[in-house]
């Protein structure tokens, strides 16, 4: 049973870099890049080119609890998060990103996320 956790994760990091070699965020043009775990799911926007993280978000994240407790299923959440990390991004000045997946296929709670982002105003 081990095995089969180790190829999965080790499948899942290829599969992560494979997608992250095409990809490359900018202070203008930041990378979305989305964390999902079996409870929360994170969201972070990174500038590459100088190697730091310029905002993150997470379902987990005080300012979220509160709104997040009506919302009905992760997905539901996800999509507030999309929302709160647009809304964010948007007062600090940026309207562009180009969206990570991280590995995770474009469904469900990463679906709903980046729905939520481009409700909330950002372009990818």
């Amino acid at each position: 049973m081990a095995d089969k956790q180790i190829k999965k994760t080790k499948m899942h990091k290829r599969r992560q870099m494979r997608i992250r070699k095409r990809l490359m965020g900018t202070a203008d043009r930041p990378r979305l890049t989305i964390f999902r775990s079996l409870k929360h799911i994170q969201a972070q926007l990174i500038d590459d080119v100088n190697g730091r993280s310029l905002m993150g978000i997470s379902s987990n994240t005080p300012q979220l609890k509160d709104q997040l407790k009506t919302v009905e299923g992760k997905c539901g959440r996800s999509r507030e998060v999309g929302k709160a990390l647009a809304i964010r991004a948007q007062e600090a000045g940026i309207s562009q990103v180009v969206f990570d997946r991280a590995g995770y296929l474009y469904h469900g709670r990463i679906k709903a996320l980046a729905e939520g982002a481009r409700e909330g105003g950002l372009k990818f």
